[in-house]
């Protein structure tokens, strides 16, 4: 997808692509995209450095981004490169240690759907069917994130 057809997505449509947010229905997308907005890095810009407070997440709409771990000034892969549809910095979701474990940086020129975890955090606590999808999803993605990194 070129950066001209994601920025042609509504926050909605690409949502509503994603696996993570799949379950919702389209009255909950829309509520989750209320606290959104489309985001532009150019390939080497950091999206956020490991020790940073989390306050947003990501929905990777163009590009591919590096997750990294610094381990004594070393920064080890941990896990896949991410693509088009991953979501990433799952931290902001977990309001009682939302400090950013990791680094994540432009491979190339990105496009980024930005969602505010705070914003988010108050929909699944109004909604809490939207809430159980949403830390359904969460688990399954910080499990897969461990998982990788474990298998190096």
């Amino acid at each position: 997808m070129s950066t001209e057809s994601a920025k042609a997505l509504t926050p909605v449509e690409i949502l509503s692509q994603t696996g993570f947010f799949r379950l919702l229905s389209a009255p909950q997308l829309e509520a989750v995209a209320g606290f959104s907005e489309m985001q532009e890095k150019d390939e080497g810009a950091s999206v956020y450095r490991m020790g940073e407070p989390a306050k947003s997440m990501y929905v990777l709409v163009h590009g591919t981004v590096r997750m990294a771990i610094d381990f004594s000034g070393r920064n080890t892969s941990a896990g896949d490169i991410l693509r088009r549809g991953e979501v990433f910095g799952w931290a902001a979701l977990t309001p009682s240690c939302n400090s950013r474990i990791a680094t994540a940086s432009c491979l190339s020129a990105c496009t980024f759907l930005v969602i505010d975890g705070a914003g988010l955090l108050s929909l699944m606590e109004q909604d809490h069917t939207l809430g159980y999808r949403v830390m359904t999803q969460l688990t399954k993605l910080i499990t897969g994130t461990l998982t990788a990194f474990a298998g190096g």
